[in-house]
């Protein structure tokens, strides 16, 4: 490095400098090697010169040495114009200006050491492409399109402002919904422009947009910059960091990183201001954003995505034909199980009917009185008596679980589907109910009363004598059971609808809301044991009908009804066996309940699997099915249950009553713990029932699974999360050592006092990787699961799990509103390996997942492989996830079967 004195001059006011008008201006030039192979002397020399008077600095130029232009290189244009700045010392004296020429000549030094391309600059790599595209303050805009929008809204709001748009309403004008984010961003502007009023004209307002809308990296750059540096000197102070990641955090709705801002400010300062001097420029912000990491495909695996992005895009037949046949084959090829058994049942149902239709056309005597009504009445009554008994089938949970476990009838039958088979015969029921009693009551009573008395002769045997009064055939004991039944069945069909379960019924009048929620519809159901009773007495008391064996109603019912009984008395002799010591009770964020309890002896389950809880000091008659979170190989059982409901909401207040706040850095919000010998809390009694079988305790049949929770629907994934560790590392062992507590393929626990047992029992284990995604809206859910996540984080030396955890409350990456978040978690997360959103060491991401990039990297990673796609969540995202599983096992080798729970 080599500098001279250019000498002395008297610089006009105009020049870059703070300070009185005339002073003594020293020019200085420096000259740093930068080594290369050229064949220039002076092809690897940067030529800076500074104008330094007694209490300031100011850049005069910066220059390649040989006189070639910098202009031809971005990077350097860029940190000229970045020193081009004024920048004000104050009241330095002039050993603090040389300090500053050192700083600057050092960070000159530093990143034109690098033999090619200096790597803070470098704008074609992976890592900065993905950077660049970020700090957008408006989402999905495109300038011109966007301003349409935002120009109708400021005619709008301003329409009784004589044309002016108040910062307050700035942000709604722009269509951004974090106000205080706004109205920063609104000063920034304004400051730039030196605007100093709180309102606005159109004219502004289109100023303001074209500069927010500005596409260009490095004008998004000093946007946030100017944001942040609100006193406008050119650099941020540790306090303005903590004010912008204060404002950050709460626009996110990230209350935990509200409060620790203090501390994150200082952690940014740190790693961007190592010499302390108190402030960061924009250049450090460049320099950050531009360490994104990135994920490259190469090779083999890049074509194979090329390959799979052209196979999906999405082609359309004109054949008519052609297109209902490949449509119809891949429905077949994705649904046949439900096909079969809909098929079936839909013909016995035709049968049924079509038998009983044929055998009253036959009857001359009651056909010639009554016609076809009469056909119609009988056929849907022969329908209803096979539904009235197959809807207590997909309700026999017992018996779907051993058929589960113990039988192969899995392969045909669709287990998985036994509620929503439950609900497509209540629809069948209506039907029948329907045709049936408006046959009888609308045309087969008018005709009896019409007929002439030589056509109801026949009818005398059945109905008496001929009356002129209709009420005559409705008050007899068919009459009375048929309409009975049909009042309390509909009573109980309402009251199961999503509008009245979930509560969704707001605008009722306050005595009819406790008509919804799942009280209501727990209760309305048990309805159907006085229905049953009616309908046996309503098929003994046929009309028309005198033999005792063709009346068959009783027969149709006896074997459900036995099955179903036997049902509930095991429920009901299991639960008052298998007491249960509650352990630990932990309150929540996000009004979650964890309950710990003591394993039954006995208890033998699968991860993935569900029980039902029942608590006497809320309800004694209530039971309330919840996926079980602990793994088989616990010495416990938990479930982690969300305040939904009236049921859940007097549970959290009965619990909550014996909690106290944690201590020793013990989780949640309330806690209270059952200690050996201590004075414990009284925790109220809790029965449980189970296991009970569901979709995703078949996971161990894929050597892949994708397991995708939205909120608290990762309560059975996390079980299955912790098994699939536990049953790994048992995997590894195989010797026997330490194998004690983990899961066999029948749900049982090995024991390692039998190693050659253990190890065939571990062959029914086929999973060898794990994709787990979950989705959750509020910061405060990590915590539900934050042991379990670090656990696991700790235990998977081979990295068979992929955790993915994504807060939707945040704005997704590449937002301007959560740029300094994703900074923040990228520091703290290299230097403590502790993620800022979820608190564990896992590394959460922002808004909500691209579902089909998600399967398109699975399809890449896993060639000819087959996936279980496990799905537990709100209804809204199964029919997304559902086709994606369906076209990427149509167009790529990669099969995908979707399950999603259904208790």
């Amino acid at each position: 490095m080599s500098s001279e004195d250019s000498g002395t001059d008297k610089l006009p006011h105009s020049a870059p400098l703070s300070g009185p008008l005339n002073k003594r201006v020293t020019r200085k030039s420096t000259r740093f090697n930068v080594p290369e192979p050229s064949s220039s002397k002076d092809d690897g020399y940067v030529e800076l010169t500074l104008d330094v008077s007694d209490d300031s600095v100011a850049v005069h130029s910066l220059k390649a040495a040989n006189g070639g232009d910098l202009e031809e290189d971005p990077e350097l244009s860029f940190l000229a114009k970045g020193l081009e700045k004024r920048t004000t010392l104050g009241s330095l004296m002039a050993r603090n200006a040389s300090a500053k020429i050192r700083q600057v000549s050092h960070e000159l030094k530093r990143l034109t050491s690098f033999s090619k391309k200096p790597v803070r600059s470098d704008r074609t790599k992976s890592g900065a492409a993905h950077a660049l595209k970020g700090l957008k303050f408006i989402s999905k805009t495109d300038g011109g399109h966007g301003w349409a929008a935002v120009e109708k809204r400021f005619d709008e709001i301003t329409g009784s402002n004589n044309g002016f748009l108040p910062r307050e309403r700035f942000g709604e004008c722009i269509g951004m919904e974090s106000k205080e984010f706004a109205g920063l961003l609104f000063d920034a502007l304004a400051r730039n422009r030196n605007f100093h009023g709180d309102s606005i004209d159109k004219a502004r307002l289109k100023e303001f947009w074209d500069q927010i809308s500005n596409q260009s990296f490095d004008a998004r750059l000093q946007t946030f910059f100017d944001m942040v540096d609100k006193d406008a000197d050119g650099r941020i102070t540790e306090e303005e960091v903590k004010e912008i990641i204060s404002l950050s955090a709460s626009a996110n709705k990230l209350s935990n990183i509200q409060k620790q801002a203090e501390e994150y400010a200082a952690l940014i300062m740190e790693e961007l201001d190592p010499d302390n001097l108190g402030y960061i420029m924009i250049n450090n912000l460049e320099m950050l954003l531009l360490q994104a990491p990135s994920q490259s495909v190469r090779g083999e695996s890049r074509n194979l995505s090329q390959m799979i992005s052209q196979k999906l895009k999405p082609t359309h037949d004109h054949n008519p034909v052609r297109r209902f046949y490949g449509d119809t084959k891949y429905f077949l090829v994705d649904n046949w199980q439900r096909v079969w058994v809909m098929a079936l049942w839909i013909g016995a149902m035709c049968g049924l009917f079509a038998y009983k239709y044929v055998e009253y056309r036959r009857r001359k005597d009651v056909f010639d009185v009554m016609g076809h009504c009469v056909c119609f009445a009988k056929g849907a009554a022969e329908t209803l008596k096979l539904n009235m008994a197959l809807v207590l089938l997909p309700v026999c949970r017992n018996t779907i679980t051993w058929l589960r476990n113990k039988t192969k009838l899995g392969v045909v039958v669709p287990f998985d589907d036994n509620l929503n088979f439950h609900k497509v015969i209540a629809v069948g029921i209506s039907i029948g109910v329907g045709i049936h009693g408006i046959a009888h009551l609308a045309c087969d009573f008018p005709r009896l009363l019409r007929a002439k008395p030589d056509e109801y002769k026949p009818m005398i045997k059945y109905f008496g004598e001929q009356h002129h009064s209709y009420w005559h055939f409705v008050r007899h004991v068919e009459g009375i059971t048929g309409i009975v039944m049909v009042v309390l069945m509909a009573i109980a069909f309402t009251l199961a609808t999503p509008w009245f379960r979930r509560g969704k019924m707001k605008n009722l009048p306050e005595p009819l809301k406790k008509l919804t929620g799942f009280n209501a519809f727990w209760y309305s159901h048990h309805l159907f044991v006085i229905v049953y009773t009616l309908l046996i007495v309503h098929g003994i008391k046929l009309f028309l009908t005198e033999k005792f064996y063709k009346k068959t109603t009783w027969m149709y019912l006896a074997v459900p009804v036995f099955l179903y009984l036997c049902e509930r008395l095991t429920r009901l002799l299991r639960s008052s066996i298998k007491a249960v010591t509650i352990q630990k009770v932990a309150v929540y964020p996000g009004n979650v309940l964890a309950l710990h309890m003591s394993k039954p002896h006995g208890f033998r389950y699968k991860s993935g699997q569900y029980m039902f809880v029942n608590c006497a000091a809320v309800s004694p008659f209530e039971w309330h099915p919840f996926s079980i979170t602990s793994a088989p190989g616990d010495e416990y059982l938990s479930v982690h249950i969300r305040t939904l409901g009236d049921w859940t909401r007097q549970l959290r207040t009965v619990f909550s009553e014996v909690c106290q706040q944690p201590t020793n850095g013990k989780s949640g919000l309330l806690r209270a713990d059952y200690l050996q010998g201590s004075d414990n809390p009284n925790f109220p009694r809790v029965l449980i029932d189970g296991p009970y079988g569901a979709p995703a305790q078949d996971y161990k049949k894929y050597e892949v699974v994708l397991l995708v929770g939205l909120g608290i629907g990762a309560t059975p994934m996390i079980s299955i999360v912790k098994d699939i560790v536990n049953n790994i590392k048992a995997k590894e062992e195989e010797g026997g050592e330490e194998m004690s507590g983990l899961e066999n393929g029948n749900g049982a626990a090995i024991s390692k006092s039998n190693p050659s047992n253990s190890k065939r029992r571990l062959e029914n284990f086929k999973t060898r990787r794990a994709y787990f995604y979950w989705v959750t809206r509020e910061q405060g859910s990590f915590d539900w699961f934050k042991g379990i996540m670090n656990e696991v984080a700790e235990m998977d030396h081979n990295h068979v799990i992929e955790l993915h955890n994504y807060c939707t409350s945040v704005y997704e990456e590449g937002d301007a509103r959560s740029a300094l978040i994703t900074m923040l978690q990228s520091l703290n997360h290299a230097k403590n390996g502790i993620d800022v959103v979820s608190g564990t060491r896992v590394k959460s991401h922002f808004a909500k997942p691209d579902w089909r990039r998600v399967y398109k990297q699975i399809a890449v990673n896993h060639n000819n492989a087959r996936v279980g796609v496990f799905y537990c969540g709100a209804p809204a995202l199964t029919k997304e996830l559902r086709q994606l599983a369906s076209d990427f096992s149509r167009k790529t080798s990669t099969k995908f079967d979707f399950h999603k729970e259904n208790f």
